[in-house]
């Protein structure tokens, strides 16, 4: 990760230049005009936000790698799957309800562009697919 945040600032920094190598061009090739109407401001903007936001993202992924305390595992080529900590949580495994959760959320979306009448519709399936998740191991094959 420490490797990402120097090309972030990399790229930030070539931005920033080119910016500012852009703005300075578009002044030279018109001289005839005042230097306000001079700089072409779309893309001289563009190219110091596109700076900005590769900044953005370099302190951001600095930031990250300081506070997890070092490289972890994943982002090491020589470890290995054991190297990482096995315990990610607890899946419910074969289980249809998130599908159908998913489902619910795309009935009420659909009824939000097409009509309003679908939208308690996706929101009846939702309650019953949530209640569903919740409760699938207290009951069927999966019961404790």
């Amino acid at each position: 990760m420490r490797t990402n945040t120097g090309l972030w600032w990399l790229l930030a920094a070539f931005f920033l230049l080119m910016a500012v190598i852009y703005t300075t061009w578009n002044i030279l090739a018109h001289p005839d005009l005042p230097v306000i109407n001079a700089i072409e401001w779309v893309g001289s903007v563009a190219l110091l936000f596109t700076a900005f936001m590769g900044a953005l993202i370099a302190f951001y992924i600095g930031r990250v790698h300081k506070a997890q305390g070092g490289e972890l595992p994943e982002d090491v080529l020589t470890s290995d799957i054991d190297d990482g900590d096995p315990e990610l949580g607890e899946f419910s495994p074969w289980s249809w309800w998130p599908i159908v959760l998913a489902f619910s959320a795309a009935l009420a979306m659909i009824g939000l562009a097409v009509g309003a009448w679908m939208v308690p519709i996706g929101f009846a399936v939702f309650v019953v697919a949530i209640v569903g998740w919740v409760y699938e191991y207290y009951r069927g094959y999966f019961a404790r």
